[in-house]
């Protein structure tokens, strides 16, 4: 399995802007990939690229469920969600309908989850000049 070249191309082309523009539909294909570290660095890749991820931000949204454990329960999902949080926090409007399920985050069982959760929203909501606690 070649998960290492997935995950890297993911970083590569979050780095690239516009000119990655044309590959997002393969970076958004990543987001269904068995492995946490790839899906979490898709996430990661979409939230960098502004209005060109927008078709992609419900695919982005479904992380936001990401529950995968490894064979001892540990909670690998956790990086996906908080990746997933992340990236629909830096869409602005576009990621509204998703705002939701970020959210329900902020009750999640994992700090780093419910960190990112809050900063997505906490960015989302004062670039509209309202406060997180009035809007949650």
């Amino acid at each position: 399995d070649y998960w290492q070249v997935r995950h890297e191309a993911c970083e590569i082309l979050g780095k690239h802007g516009e000119a990655a523009a044309p590959h997002l539909g393969a970076v958004a294909e990543r987001l269904a990939d068995a492995v946490y570290f790839v899906r979490a660095a898709a996430c990661e890749a979409l939230g960098k690229h502004g209005e060109a991820a927008a078709p992609h931000l419900a695919a982005v949204a479904k992380c936001l469920s990401d529950r995968q454990t490894d064979y001892d329960g540990e909670d690998l999902g956790r990086h996906v969600r908080a990746a997933a949080c992340e990236a629909l926090g830096k869409h602005g409007e576009v990621a509204e309908p998703h705002l939701g399920g970020v959210a329900t985050l902020l009750q999640d069982s994992d700090t780093d989850v419910r960190k990112a959760a809050y900063k997505a929203l906490k960015r989302h909501f004062e670039a509209r000049g309202q406060a997180v606690a009035a809007a949650v």
